[in-house]
C-alpha cells in the first residue's frame, strides 16, 4: 500500500522562509472561500458557550441536516469526523473481501487492513478517465464472494463520479453492502450524482459525508453518515460516545447547511474556475488533463520529460504547492492533481505550469 496525504506546509515554510499565509496549497482540496460567513458569525457570537454541554440530541443540527439533506432525522447518524464513520462502519461489517478502488483515498485500505480482511482491488483504467465498469464490478464482487464495497464518489484524486441511477442499479442486484464516501460530491451536480436519496431503497447501502472540504470546517471534525438501514444505524449508534460532537461543530453545524445563498456561491466559483482551468491546460500539448467533477484536477504529463515531485519541486520556491500523486496506487510518477483556490493564485498557478512544460 502506497499512502501520503498532502503537502506539511509547516515544513515548507521552515525551508523556504515563507510566512505559512504566503504559501498557496493546492494539494489541500478544501473550498478556498472559507466557512459559511452567517455560520462563523454564529459561532463568534456564541464563544462564550465554551463552557456548555452540547445539546445531548442534537436537535438543531440534525434539523439542519434534514433539511440539507431531504433525509429524515432517523437515518442521520453524526460523527466526529467521517474517517471515524469510516473506520466503525468497516469493523462493524467485518467484510471476509471487500473491494476497493485504485487509485482513491488510502485510509480505506488503512482500515481494511487493521481487521484483516482480503481486500480485492479494482484498478480504474486512465485509457477511461479512470470511469467505473459496473458489470466488471458486479462480476467481481459475485467471484470473490465479497461482503463490502467501499467507493468514493466523485472519486479522489481522479474526480469521476458514477451518476446515482447507475448506482441504484449496482446496489440493488448486488448482495454485499455498499459504502459510498461523498466528501466531494456538493462540488458536483448533487441531483445527478449523490446516493443520499437510495439509503430509502437500498438497505445495504452507508453514505458518508464531511464538512472539511465543501464547507471548509475541517476543525470541527464534524462528518455525518445516512442509512436506511435501522439495524446497521443502531448498531453504529451504540459505538457513539455521548456528546460525540463538541459545542462549536453543534453551533457551526446548526447554521452552515441552511446557509443556501453561500452553498450557491461556492459551487458556482469552483466549476466556473475549473472550467477555465482545465481549458487553459488543455492546451498544453503533453499534458493530459482528466475530466473531474470535484474541485479538483489530475494531469498526467505524457512526455514523461519531467515527473510529477520535478514539477512540484520546481513550483515550492513559488509558495504554490501541488500534489505529486505518485503515492497513489494505480498512478505512476507523472500524474499530479490540483485543487481550485483563489481566482489569483489559479492563475499564478496555470501560468507557471506554462512556462515550465511547454
Amino acid at each position: 500500500m502506497k499512502s501520503s496525504h498532502g503537502a506539511n506546509l509547516f515544513e515548507i515554510q521552515k525551508e523556504y522562509g515563507f510566512n505559512i499565509d504566503e504559501i498557496k496549497d493546492f494539494s489541500s482540496n478544501v473550498n478556498p472561500l472559507g466557512p459559511s460567513p452567517k455560520a462563523m458569525t454564529k459561532l463568534e457570537n456564541n464563544l462564550n458557550k465554551v463552557g456548555v454541554y452540547p445539546d445531548p440530541n442534537y436537535d438543531q443540527l440534525l434539523s439542519s441536516i434534514e433539511k440539507y439533506t431531504n433525509v429524515s432525522r432517523d437515518k442521520i447518524l453524526l460523527t466526529s469526523g467521517s474517517t471515524n464513520l469510516i473506520s466503525s462502519f468497516i469493523s462493524l461489517i467485518n467484510p471476509k473481501n471487500a473491494i476497493i478502488f485504485n487509485p482513491s483515498y488510502s485510509e480505506y485500505e488503512r482500515e481494511l487492513n487493521k481487521i484483516n480482511s482480503n481486500i480485492i482491488s479494482y484498478d480504474l483504467d486512465k485509457s477511461n478517465d479512470f470511469a467505473i465498469d459496473c458489470e466488471k464490478l458486479s462480476r467481481m464482487i459475485k467471484e470473490n464472494d465479497v461482503s463490502l464495497v467501499i467507493l468514493t464518489n466523485p472519486n479522489n484524486p481522479t474526480g469521476y463520479a458514477i451518476e446515482n441511477r447507475k448506482l441504484e442499479e449496482l446496489i440493488k442486484s448486488n448482495n454485499c453492502y455498499f459504502m459510498i464516501d461523498e466528501t466531494y460530491v456538493e462540488f458536483s451536480d448533487v441531483d445527478k450524482y449523490s446516493a443520499v436519496n437510495l439509503t430509502e431503497k437500498c438497505d445495504n447501502l452507508l453514505v458518508i459525508r464531511s464538512t472539511s472540504k465543501f464547507f471548509a470546517a475541517a476543525g470541527i471534525r464534524l462528518g455525518y453518515g445516512i442509512t436506511g438501514n435501522k439495524k446497521l444505524y443502531d448498531e453504529i449508534n451504540t459505538r457513539t460516545n455521548l456528546w460525540n460532537i463538541n459545542i462549536f461543530a453543534d453551533i457551526l453545524g446548526g447554521e452552515m447547511f441552511t446557509d443556501t445563498d453561500y452553498h450557491k456561491k461556492v459551487f458556482e466559483f469552483i466549476n466556473s474556475e475549473k472550467e477555465k482551468m482545465i481549458s487553459t491546460l488543455e492546451k498544453i500539448d503533453c499534458l493530459k488533463v482528466y475530466p473531474s467533477k470535484s474541485n479538483f484536477v489530475l494531469c498526467e504529463i505524457l512526455d514523461k520529460k519531467l515527473t510529477a515531485h520535478e514539477l512540484r519541486e520546481k513550483l515550492i520556491p513559488h509558495a504554490l504547492i501541488i500534489r505529486d500523486c505518485a503515492s497513489f496506487n494505480n498512478l505512476s510518477e507523472y500524474f499530479f492533481r490540483f485543487c481550485i483556490l483563489d481566482e489569483q493564485s489559479n492563475d499564478k498557478l496555470l501560468k507557471l505550469i506554462e512556462d515550465i512544460l511547454k
